[in-house]
């Protein structure tokens, strides 16, 4: 009943127009002698409630249309806010993030652009400036066998290769090593900084992509750094959908607590890298030699960026 109630209400000239039509159409077969006029002007009256009914259509479907138009056309203005990157233009809108950013979230596989150039720079900015920074790292576990084979297989099967460099075949050693830098170098860091705030977590995961999300927009990169990749300003919904997504992948991983780490030195020792591994309760396998702790701070400290040929 109250379907019908609701129908007839959104629907009040149509049943206008069919009562009176209905009315007229009743008095003209019971009164012969109906005068000529009212059946006239009751005629008039209908042919004016269904024009007017008509007119109200067009008019709610005028406003169906507007509306569906303003709404496509923001869909196309948050996709026009998607942008796609390519070769110098990566390094430029990476540089343009770390300006005046607070706020630095990564989450990739071992972070080697992070050690050599995103760290690094993002601090020497913090200091300059004299305020805080607050960043929050998620790479793979390297005390997780499973998920280091996965990241090494995944990068020798689709990443990039240099054919002049034999040093960038991807294994589950070096996997291992990179990860234990970025630890090691976020460690450091901190200790030089005293405004800088920041998080390692470790994944059991092997992503496939980075993330590199800061106070004015998000970047999307692959290892491949031939291929394109993706950046959205802050403010349009695909930013603070990651944003989301990144602190959802942060909660499912081991969170180290920097706060334990034992101090490193301006050059650090094998003994004080291995000292700060063992508290932070990541120690390195027992296979690695006082060579292989050297090489995981020439990583930590003095890595190369992969993005420069």
């Amino acid at each position: 009943m109250e379907d019908r109630i609701a129908w007839a209400v959104r629907n009040a000239d149509g049943v206008v127009a069919i009562g009176l039509a209905l009315a007229v159409g009743l008095l003209d077969l019971l009164d012969d002698d109906l005068d000529n006029n009212i059946v006239s002007g009751a005629t008039l009256l209908v042919l004016a409630a269904l024009v007017y009914g008509s007119l109200t259509e067009r008019r709610r479907r005028l406003a169906d249309i507007r509306r569906a138009t303003e709404g496509t056309g923001r869909a196309i203005e948050d996709l026009s806010m998607v942008r796609s990157l390519s070769g110098p233009e990566i390094a430029l809108a990476h540089e343009k993030a770390r300006r005046d950013t607070s706020r630095w979230v990564f989450k990739g596989g071992t972070g080697t652009y992070l050690r050599a150039v995103t760290l690094p720079e993002c601090v020497r900015e913090a200091q300059r400036q004299r305020r805080s920074l607050s960043m929050k790292i998620d790479i793979v576990n390297p005390a997780d066998d499973r998920v280091c084979e996965a990241y090494a297989r995944f990068r020798r099967t689709f990443g990039y290769r240099n054919e002049t460099d034999p040093f960038t075949e991807w294994t589950t050693e070096r996997t291992r090593k990179e990860a234990y830098a970025t630890v090691v170098a976020a460690a450091w860091h901190r200790q030089r900084l005293d405004t800088l705030e920041i998080d390692i977590h470790l994944s059991s995961v092997a992503p496939t992509l980075r993330f590199d999300l800061s106070d004015t927009c998000l970047i999307i990169t692959q290892d491949d750094p031939r291929r394109v990749s993706l950046y959205v300003e802050r403010g349009r919904p695909l930013y603070d959908y990651y944003v989301t997504e990144l602190h959802q992948s942060r909660e499912q991983a081991v969170k180290l607590d920097l706060r334990e780490a034992t101090p490193l030195g301006d050059e650090p020792t094998v003994d004080e890298v291995r000292r700060l591994l063992d508290r932070l309760g990541l120690p390195v396998p027992a296979s690695f030699t006082d060579r292989d702790v050297g090489d995981i701070i020439d990583r930590a400290l003095h890595a190369e960026d992969p993005y420069r040929r």
